[in-house]
């Protein structure tokens, strides 16, 4: 029989929800607002609306368990969230517990992991990350987010942080990232600190399309607005996007070399982008990357959007069925 999870993915603004079928994947989705300024209780008593939301939604299917994916690092004890920078109090949190508390599921496993961590596993079980055994996950959305897929498996390091390429450094002089690292590759193409940097770059350029979306000030201008006028022929919007995609290609370059993993997917929401970002990283990323491991490098882009940030959050679910099954059994 087909074993079914719980998939939640907890954003600051959003907590998305899935009910998934091993064999069948997405099955259904809920969603509730975060509401995160009203406390961690309150946004977790949000994401328990959403998973009993779902479970109830067919009483005929056996749930295994829920997976959380959460925007910060988890330890080795993948259930207490140590920190969270865009909500509010939430410190040292064993979320597992939590949810546990709060629920009558027979105590069903709960397993909280990085929301990168996540979408990688996604895109590795049902997304475009399916043709690789190994490779690397970029969420590029309000900050950049990284995992590491190894044998279609989370490569989670020592202590659960690894794949946190948005922090590597791309220049040591340059612009400081949200956790305070000098030329960090989010530091430039976050999408807070990409709309920065394109404002100060186009606000001279007044023939952009830009200053008609986002004012002659451009203090509205977001990543969409680019791709928008990108599309719509705006060279200065494509020289943009090119240059968001130059960065992104430095810092891969350095993944390829200290990993030998040479297959990328990029997701987020800037990854909407598509090849006004992706072709500028594919021409880059060999100038950066020693000529005996350039061969077989690819980089695509992730299809299914925040969908596979549920599926790989249910996923941590069937992982954990087998790595518990008794010898010679299925889940």
């Amino acid at each position: 029989m087909q074993a079914y999870a719980i998939g939640i993915d907890l954003g600051g603004t959003k907590i998305k929800g899935a009910l998934v079928g091993r064999v069948d994947g997405l099955v259904m989705e809920a969603d509730a607002p975060t509401e995160a300024e009203q406390g961690p209780a309150h946004v977790i008593d949000q994401v328990v609306k959403v998973i009993k939301g779902l479970v109830a939604s067919d009483t005929s299917l056996r749930v295994r368990g829920i997976g959380v994916g959460v925007p910060g690092t988890i330890g080795d004890d993948r259930a207490v969230v140590p920190y969270l920078s865009n909500l509010p109090g939430w410190t040292d949190i064993n979320l597992r517990q939590e949810i546990n508390d709060r629920t009558d599921f027979e105590n069903l496993p709960v397993i909280v992991e990085n929301d990168a961590n996540v979408a990688g596993l996604g895109s590795a079980h049902y997304g475009a990350g399916r043709p690789f055994d190994s490779f690397i996950m970029i969420t590029l959305g309000t900050g950049v987010g990284g995992a590491i897929i190894h044998n279609n498996r989370i490569f989670r390091g020592m202590t659960g942080g690894a794949g946190e390429i948005g922090h590597v450094t791309i220049d040591y002089v340059g612009p400081y990232d949200r956790s305070g690292i000098a030329g960090a590759l989010e530091g430039y193409i976050g999408q807070r600190f990409m709309s920065h940097h394109a404002r100060l770059r186009m606000l001279s350029q007044t023939d952009s399309l830009i200053h008609q979306m986002a004012g002659d000030d451009l203090e509205g201008l977001t990543p969409k607005m680019l791709f928008e006028a990108a599309q719509e022929g705006d060279q200065v919007a494509r020289d943009m996007l090119a240059w968001a995609g130059h960065k992104l290609g430095v810092a891969l370059g350095s993944c390829v070399n200290l990993l030998d993993v040479r297959k990328f997917v990029v997701g987020g929401g800037v990854s909407a982008a598509g090849d006004y970002v992706l072709d500028p990283v594919r021409r880059t990323i060999t100038d950066y990357v020693i000529p005996s491991l350039r061969d077989g490098i690819e980089i695509i882009r992730e299809t299914r959007g925040n969908e596979v940030g549920m599926l790989g959050a249910a996923h941590l679910i069937f992982q954990h069925l087998d790595a518990h099954a008794p010898s010679g059994s299925g889940s």
